[in-house]
């Protein structure tokens, strides 16, 4: 049996938590949208789906490989190897627009990155990133 025979039922269909995303970024085409806007939607979809952010891992955790092959990735390669972990990448008009940022979620899981511990720690270097700007006396986190 070919190894790209998904049965498409048993994937995760992440479209179906990127709706308001999705729409955030038809609006886009027309109007100038903010980008911490799409970043804080594209922030709720990866909650909804692994529990987790791009925020709460540090890429030190992937290795260079890892790197060179995101780095390299396309959409066709990107639409397999999510199928392959499980998940689909298509809406019903094609790819995904944040598939790159998703394929970073599904290999930070396949890698086993997506734990508390990493969580902390990111969070902690985003705070101290915060901290050492000028004029800056403190980082309210809401937790």
């Amino acid at each position: 049996m070919s190894t790209i025979a998904f049965d498409q039922f048993a994937l995760t269909r992440i479209a179906d938590f990127a709706r308001s995303l999705s729409r955030l970024h038809q609006v886009a085409r027309q109007y100038r949208i903010d980008d911490d806007q799409i970043d804080r939607e594209f922030n709720a979809v990866c909650l909804s789906v692994w529990g987790y952010t791009t925020d709460d891992v540090s890429d030190e955790l992937f290795t260079l490989e890892d790197h060179a092959w995101l780095d390299s990735l396309d959409e066709a390669h990107a639409r397999i190897f999510a199928a392959e972990q499980g998940y689909d990448l298509i809406d019903d008009d094609g790819m995904l627009t944040d598939w790159w940022g998703y394929c970073w979620m599904i290999l930070a899981e396949k890698r086993g990155l997506l734990t508390p511990e990493n969580r902390a720690a990111a969070r902690a270097a985003i705070e101290d990133r915060y901290l050492a700007a000028p004029n800056v006396i403190g980082v309210i986190v809401g937790r």
